[in-house]
């Protein structure tokens, strides 16, 4: 029996990645949209069919649906308003045009937590968003809209040397989500024909201050660091004069969080796609022992080398 086809833009992603395997490991066959072929290639592997292209160019989107029978679509395009507008916005609408003209059976889509709600202007690439679901909801493909809550996975990118750092007093509780717990639920998606045309909160099993969030992975995983918070306020300006306003789109995630907090009802997407179980410290330990599988291969690979060039001499 032949495999089936979906199709799924952005698996180089921090989010993206996860799903993209996840798929694979359910029996799909999974073909990646990518820019970069040799990168997406190098790191991760042979299990895919890739199409070098992007949401930009239309001829390289209308070859990599050939023949799906569903695409996930997850795009982030940094902070630039620009690229936000291109990519984010127009780029994905023309995935939903054309996979709609090509009879997809099923589109999944990853748009943002406030998207929708009065907060969604304070955040730039939430707008884009919110018109990708527009265009999703009058296309007559059928959808799942997922709007996740903050990833576990994005906890990494706190750190800076020795510090991890806390944009704001994030004085609301988050329930984390792992990026693993997240792509089952989308694969989950495409088997469930009850998940079509529905938007789904995403929300993981335990309630944690983000400072508790950070506290606790850098004491499983980056001891050396202490957590540190830096207002709002400050960090805008840092951004503004310095960083070339890299950060605009974290900082309004962040300022908007600090404000309102999390929000939506999971119950629905635990009903229908099965709840996230992973815990942070079970996340962690999952980090770790990943990270610690990675050291393996290498040193097995530096002394398979070192051992030719000792025959050889």
């Amino acid at each position: 029996m032949r495999m089936q086809t979906l199709l799924v833009i952005g698996a180089t992603g921090t989010i993206g990645e996860p799903i993209a395997r996840q798929l694979r490991a359910d029996g799909y066959h999974v073909r990646l949209l990518v820019r970069d072929l040799a990168k997406a290639r190098s790191q991760l592997g042979s299990d895919f069919e890739y199409i070098q292209g992007s949401v930009e160019d239309g001829d390289a989107v209308k070859q990599a649906l050939s023949g799906c029978i569903g695409v996930h679509l997850s795009l982030q395009a940094g902070s630039s308003p620009e690229a936000i507008e291109r990519v984010e916005h127009l780029g994905a609408l023309r995935v939903v045009e054309l996979a709609t003209q090509a009879h997809v059976g099923h589109l999944t889509y990853v748009s943002g937590m406030f998207v929708g709600a009065e907060t969604d202007s304070a955040v730039l690439d939430d707008q884009a968003k919110r018109r990708v679901e527009q265009a999703l909801h009058h296309s007559g493909i059928p959808f799942t809209i997922f709007r996740p809550t903050y990833f576990m996975d994005n906890l990494p990118k706190h750190l800076q040397g020795k510090r991890a750092i806390l944009l704001g007093k994030q004085p609301h509780l988050l329930h984390l989500v792992a990026a693993s717990d997240f792509g089952r639920m989308v694969s989950r998606a495409f088997q469930e024909p009850e998940a079509c045309n529905r938007t789904f909160f995403i929300q993981g099993p335990e309630a944690l201050l983000l400072s508790e969030a950070l506290r606790e992975y850098c004491s499983l995983l980056a001891p050396q660091a202490q957590v540190t918070t830096l207002p709002l306020w400050f960090m805008d300006v840092v951004d503004t004069l310095f960083l070339g306003k890299q950060m605009r789109r974290t900082l309004q995630m962040m300022q908007v969080l600090q404000r309102t907090g999390e929000i939506g009802d999971p119950s629905e997407a635990n009903r229908i796609l099965g709840a996230p179980t992973t815990t942070l410290r079970v996340w962690c330990e999952q980090q770790r022992l990943h990270a610690a599988g990675q050291s393996d291969t290498a040193g097995s690979a530096e002394t398979a080398r070192s051992a030719r060039l000792e025959d050889e001499a």
